[in-house]
């Protein structure tokens, strides 16, 4: 049986076999990147952001972020959903949308200055705390919750329009999602490696097809309206003490994220990347490319669930991979009709590819419990598991200023509570596991 090829974080890829490995990181994250600063512009009934630009410093981010970690964490950086309701607030807040979102561009700045703090933190206090506030059973259901939480936009952009089941997106996605399952089961060579772009080329393709009998299926007006070449239009930020107030809250739920992701990552390409290059150059690589982004008028950045299952699925975890998309994605920025043929690509397709990408996390973090070894006898770690799974799933939330605290984020607040309340029991020697360690331990 042919065992397909591993791909490792420091190894080169020839460029003709790495530029369509890097394109496939690039399709993975471009719909979800894209939407936030459509989504701002809808807010503003303007353009306040130039959706060229979030292209530009994606990929700027991306080679900081690879840059900092000296080329030992394999990571790409989008745009941030956690920032999107207070910085909608800001601009519907302000008389003049361009100012309030000029005034978020401020927030974000002091955001990615958070990050880079906390980075700081955690160089010179180390990381065994780590181990303490989340244990592996936390963790694991943590990582979990981190696929299990974008499940509903994975089917969601598969197989509805306009919140609607729609039977031609269903066909759509699912053909997607059968040539994505098909090839990482059958191909072989260096095409079992690009499932995910053949399955993204392969629904284009089925949609191209449909769209001679149901026009509209494509829409090709990005590309004719685009222009060829064009310079991203750059913004700069206006720091305002009560926009920072509305924006700094959402940094705590991409630091939360942030951990997650990399304990994803490190699961995923089998080395503990939270030791190699360490966390806090991890984090301080996110902040700096947020702040950049606060600075020039994109949209903050954080590592991409996208990108994460691209590299599970093909088992390609080179930077230099990871760093050629960032390198494409600083190019097209400056190519209106280049981005605007990858925007053209129907959103059923990135939701059947999704609906395998967020899978592989979710599935991901249950690998983290089997290889832990979690004891799920001891009842520290069952309660920890299942509270942190249902306050995860449940949506419940809680308001933090502008920003809701809900899914994967509360969920890690509440483990980190409940692990700090029962170390601090194991610590005074009255929880019952521990008094039973005690006796072994005397015993012996």
């Amino acid at each position: 049986m042919a065992t397909r090829e591993i791909i490792q974080v420091e190894e080169r890829v020839p460029l003709l076999k790495g530029i369509p490995l890097s394109l496939q990181h690039l399709f993975a994250m471009f719909g979800a990147s894209i939407l936030v600063p459509i989504l701002f512009n809808n807010a503003a009934k303007t353009t306040v952001v130039d959706p060229a630009l979030v292209l530009l410093m994606n990929g700027v981010g991306t080679l900081i972020y690879t840059f900092v970690c000296r080329g030992k964490a394999p990571a790409f950086l989008g745009s941030s959903f956690a920032f999107i309701a207070p910085t909608i607030t800001c601009i519907t807040l302000a008389a003049n949308p361009g100012v309030g979102f000029q005034h978020a561009l401020g927030g974000f700045f002091m955001a990615g200055l958070i990050f880079s703090i906390v980075s700081v933190i955690i160089r010179f206090a180390g990381r065994a705390w780590l181990n303490i506030v989340l244990p592996p059973a936390a963790m694991g259901a943590i990582v979990a919750l981190i696929g299990l939480e974008l499940a509903p936009v994975a089917t969601g952009m598969a197989f509805t329009v306009d919140g609607k089941i729609s039977g031609l997106a269903t066909v759509i996605a699912l053909f997607t999602l059968l040539v994505v399952v098909v090839g990482s089961m059958v191909f072989r060579g260096f095409m079992a490696a690009i499932p995910i772009l053949i399955g993204v080329l392969a629904g284009y393709a089925l949609a191209a097809v449909i769209n001679i009998w149901i026009p509209g299926t494509l829409d090709f007006s990005a590309v004719q309206n685009g222009a060829f070449f064009a310079v991203p239009k750059f913004v700069f930020p206006i720091f305002d003490w009560a926009s920072i107030l509305i924006i700094a809250p959402a940094a705590l739920v991409v630091i939360s994220e942030h951990i997650g992701h990399l304990f994803v990552t490190s699961n995923i390409v089998g080395r503990d990347l939270l030791k190699v290059p360490g966390l806090h150059n991890s984090l301080l690589g996110d902040g700096l490319s947020t702040m950049l982004s606060g600075l020039c008028g994109s949209c903050p950045t954080t590592t991409y669930g996208e990108n994460m299952g691209v590299m599970a699925i093909t088992k390609v975890y080179s930077v230099w991979v990871v760093g050629g998309a960032g390198v494409i994605s600083i190019i097209i920025a400056f190519f209106g009709q280049i981005s605007g043929a990858i925007r053209s690509i129907p959103v059923p397709v990135i939701g059947g590819i999704c609906i395998m990408l967020f899978g592989v996390i979710a599935a991901s973090g249950l690998r983290m419990l089997i290889e832990a070894k979690v004891d799920y006898a001891k009842s520290r770690n069952l309660l920890l598991s299942a509270i942190v799974l249902v306050v995860g799933i449940s949506g419940v939330s809680i308001d933090f200023g502008q920003t809701k605290l809900r899914g994967m984020v509360l969920a890690t607040l509440v483990a980190i509570v409940l692990s700090l309340f029962f170390h601090l029991l194991d610590s005074l020697h009255i929880s019952n596991e521990a008094a039973d360690e005690q006796m072994e331990t005397d015993t012996k």
